[in-house]
């Protein structure tokens, strides 16, 4: 077994999601490789210091030389400029999704990773989640079949991160609603369907709500700053369609009149899933003529853990191995990113965009 306790993870960008990633590595028994970190805030220096007993740093060189490997969690916009110089300088990296905040510079990152000696993960942590992998086991066995569609919602009826937070800054972030959970329900879905060639894409960007000055809600992640810095979408829906037929119907919102939902429903020839991220149940649906025709709904309970912990474990595990992991990679990075590009010159240019 590999010891992940010599492993020494940095982090760059020490805000709170730096600090939800060190919380899940405590949680999973972890925080032994939690070394140091780095930003340019002093403030955000001083909190993770005393919050993880970690060596601080405001230049990333310092942190790089102390590391076997480290954790991007920066605004968007910056993700690029860290991920390619710690890859240049031998580490491993996790970078949180997307992969960046244009196109142009997740493509920079790819060409990077693909010269690096160290390899590059993505921050996909769904995919982690054991309802997902108990799906996957399904489809993997033939229990759906070939399976042609899957419908992806990830909606909240109020949840903009914090209007006037870099989240709602295009500058910064790349993008909003589509950018920030709708690249989860994107890679989710293509994963899925086993990640084909994605050939053409349909979409419609909207913000209706995070605009509005008298926008209503009852919580909020961030501060409101009001509606001034909030230059990104606030809904999306999109139509995608892949090189081998099959297709994705995607409905993402910060914002919006109807219930949240984070459900996907995945369907084959031989039988259908229903999968609901907000509780984590998992639904089969299948038909057949076993003594009578019939139908037949089962329900699936899996073991309830943390997917981001999950996820974090597959990574040391990965550093300490010296192997690259199989999931999660770039280039489904990339794709995902590319999809988001797409959907969003489809709602400006009012038509269906060809991506190969």
């Amino acid at each position: 077994m590999v010891d992940l306790s010599s492993v020494r993870l940095g982090f760059v960008g020490l805000g709170n999601i730096a600090h939800l990633h060190c919380d899940r590595l405590e949680s999973a028994g972890l925080d032994q490789v939690i070394a140091g970190g780095v930003d340019v805030d002093a403030d955000a220096r001083a909190a993770f210091a005393d919050a993880y007993d970690a060596a601080v740093y405001e230049d990333p060189t310092e942190l790089y030389e102390t590391v076997d490997a480290v954790l991007v969690t920066t605004p968007n916009k910056y993700h690029e400029e860290y991920v390619v110089d710690a890859l240049g300088a031998g580490l491993d990296v996790f970078v949180e999704k997307p992969l960046a905040h244009t196109l142009e510079s997740a493509e920079r990152i790819a060409d990077a990773a693909a010269d690096a000696d160290g390899f590059c993960m993505v921050g996909f942590h769904k995919r982690f989640a054991n309802p997902v992998q108990a799906l996957r086991g399904y489809e993997a066995d033939g229990t759906l079949g070939e399976v042609s569609h899957v419908e992806a919602d990830y909606i909240r009826r109020r949840g903009v991160p914090g209007r006037g937070s870099w989240f709602t800054r295009e500058s910064v972030a790349g993008g909003g609603s589509l950018i920030d959970i709708g690249a989860h329900a994107i890679d989710l879905s293509l994963y899925l369907l086993g990640y084909p060639d994605v050939v053409e894409v349909s979409g419609e960007t909207r913000a209706q709500f995070g605009t509005d000055e008298d926008y209503a809600y009852v919580t909020m992640w961030g501060e409101d700053q009001g509606p001034e810095e909030f230059s990104v979408d606030d809904s999306a829906s999109a139509f995608v369609r892949c090189a081998d037929g099959s297709t994705v119907t995607l409905e993402v919102a910060w914002a919006t009149n109807r219930p949240n939902s984070q459900q996907y429903y995945v369907r084959g020839d031989e039988g259908g899933a229903g999968l609901d991220l907000s509780d984590g149940s998992l639904t089969l649906y299948e038909t057949s003529t076993t003594g009578a025709m019939h139908h037949r709904t089962t329900e699936i309970e899996t073991r309830d853990e943390e997917a981001h912990g999950i996820e974090q474990r597959a990574f040391v595990e990965a550093v300490a191995s010296g192997e690259p992991p199989e999931t999660n990679t770039v280039e489904q990075a990339l794709t995902v990113q590319r999809v988001m590009d797409a959907i969003y010159r489809s709602s400006e240019a009012g038509e269906a965009v060809q991506l190969s």
